[in-house]
């Protein structure tokens, strides 16, 4: 075999980054137009496969997963001033869950409305989970965090939801979450409520 030869064996694609697949993906659809309507069937299928579950577990998981030396290094004095402890936590559990909050929004400005849904729902139902969780890290400075962001999540979604679809999805949301975190119902609607003005 010579030495640029791939391996016959192992496909050459199996071992790429997701940046180079991605270049193969576009060269491909330039090249075979009539793939296009495959490939986006197969991405709608890929950014809608989300459930609740899961995106309540990454929420959890990553609120919960800051520790008192995650809080320490940021919190204090620094270089350019005196930080609270305080401001500090609710800093480190504002980074930790946007990312799953720029994917919510990200499927919304695709149009998967579902999907959309979907991740917001999980977003408070991983909150929901983590206010029950015993930390000595950032949530136990910031014990308000999990109901307040929640409220921001569901507001967030409602406001880029297009006004002529913007009561459903209210309804639809506030329904779920009726069910799903009961104790924060009330606070939530009034979140909801006025982001949908």
């Amino acid at each position: 075999m010579k030495q640029n030869e791939p391996n016959p064996r192992l496909p050459v694609w199996e071992k790429m980054s997701p940046g180079e697949l991605a270049q193969v993906l576009h060269a491909l659809l330039r090249k075979h137009p009539d793939l296009k309507p495959e490939a986006e069937a197969i991405a709608v299928d890929l950014v809608s496969s989300s459930s609740v579950e899961d995106t309540a577990e990454q929420v959890l998981d990553a609120v919960t997963a800051l520790d008192l030396d995650s809080l320490n290094d940021r919190a204090g004095s620094h270089s350019w001033g005196y930080v609270e402890p305080t401001e500090a936590a609710w800093e480190l559990l504002e980074e930790a869950v946007q990312d799953v909050i720029a994917d919510m929004k990200r499927r919304m400005d695709l149009g998967l409305e579902t999907a959309a849904e979907t991740i917001c729902l999980g977003i408070v139902v991983g909150l929901h989970k983590a206010k029950n969780v015993v930390s000595d890290g950032p949530l136990a400075w910031a014990e308000d965090f999990p109901a307040e962001a929640a409220c921001n999540a569901v507001a967030e979604l409602l406001r880029m939801c297009p006004a002529e679809d913007r009561k459903a999805v209210h309804d639809r949301l506030m329904e779920a979450l009726a069910s799903l975190v009961p104790d924060w119902r009330k606070t939530i609607a009034r979140a909801a409520d006025r982001a949908s003005k």
